[in-house]
């Protein structure tokens, strides 16, 4: 599932960024995926896939 369109990051990448530490919020994850946001509107999804994922950590 695609989660930012205008910078095309999928789901399956912003995962994989906070499981290997690279992430604890939209930004970092951004950053650490060599982008920042746009429009903002996918930070609240973002934020949702990252909290989820820190949670199962």
């Amino acid at each position: 599932m695609v989660v930012c369109i205008c910078n095309a990051i999928r789901e399956k990448d912003l995962r994989e960024t906070v499981r290997s530490g690279g992430a604890s919020n939209a930004c970092s994850a951004y950053a650490a995926l060599g982008r920042k946001a746009r429009c903002g509107q996918c930070v609240p999804f973002a934020q949702s896939i990252i909290k989820a994922e820190l949670a199962t950590a």
